[in-house]
């Protein structure tokens, strides 16, 4: 577990394509979300997570709609019912359309229930006692989204921005030019001491990728 300040937060890493998917919660409190849940044994391992702790799931929230992180959604929303989905709005059809999440290009189609609220930028999302700035960083996907919470000076990216790298940008409805205009508008513009939680890799901090990261060093 990795604490800061008021945010606790899990990490279960997915074998296949080394997806992160998360389990977050405020400080001594019940009320939880799952991020990205994606293909096995990772749903099995949020579930039992979330019930050891004695937690509430409140929400499975979705960065984005590719299949190594959504692959999970269905399983973890039969374990509890009660949880809501939260999609990119620009997404919603990936996670009912086994061609657009990608999951179709292996043969082995995979899609998942669909959102329950469409999620767009701009808008604040509560868990608990803390609120969730939701940042516009599409490109590596149509309608990417990451999720900010100043309190705990944490930004959950999904596939945006990687330790030392980007998202890739040659998949369909992707773009390397609107992907690194977000970057630079609703990530890097965040302080230097935010821990980034990335879709895939170790966590990093915004101000280490303005000085180390090659696909940005030489625009700030």
């Amino acid at each position: 577990m990795f604490q800061h300040g008021p945010l606790c937060l899990d990490v279960f890493v997915e074998p296949m394509f080394v997806e992160n998917a998360l389990l977050v919660w405020p400080d001594g409190e019940r009320e939880c979300w799952v991020v990205d849940p994606g293909l096995p044994p990772q749903a099995e391992e949020l579930i039992a997570a979330v019930r050891k702790r004695a937690l509430t799931l409140r929400a499975i929230v979705l960065t984005h709609g590719h299949v190594d992180h959504i692959a999970g959604v269905a399983e973890v929303k039969a374990a509890f019912a009660e949880a809501s989905i939260w999609a990119p709005r620009d997404e919603e059809h990936m996670l009912l359309d086994a061609d657009a999440n990608l999951s179709g290009v292996f043969g082995v189609p995979i899609v998942a229930p669909p959102a329950d609220r469409l999620l767009e930028p701009g808008e604040t999302l509560t868990l608990g006692p803390l609120a969730w700035d939701v940042r516009d960083v599409a490109g590596h996907s149509p309608g990417g989204l990451a999720f900010y919470c100043e309190a705990a000076g944490v930004a959950i990216v999904g596939d945006a921005l990687f330790a030392d790298g980007i998202g890739r940008y040659d998949f369909p409805g992707s773009s390397g030019e609107r992907l690194l205009a977000n970057i630079h508008d609703h990530l890097m513009s965040l302080p230097d001491k935010t821990v980034v939680y990335s879709g895939h890799g170790l966590a990093t901090t915004i101000g280490r990728e303005r000085v180390s990261n090659p696909y940005l060093l030489g625009r700030y």
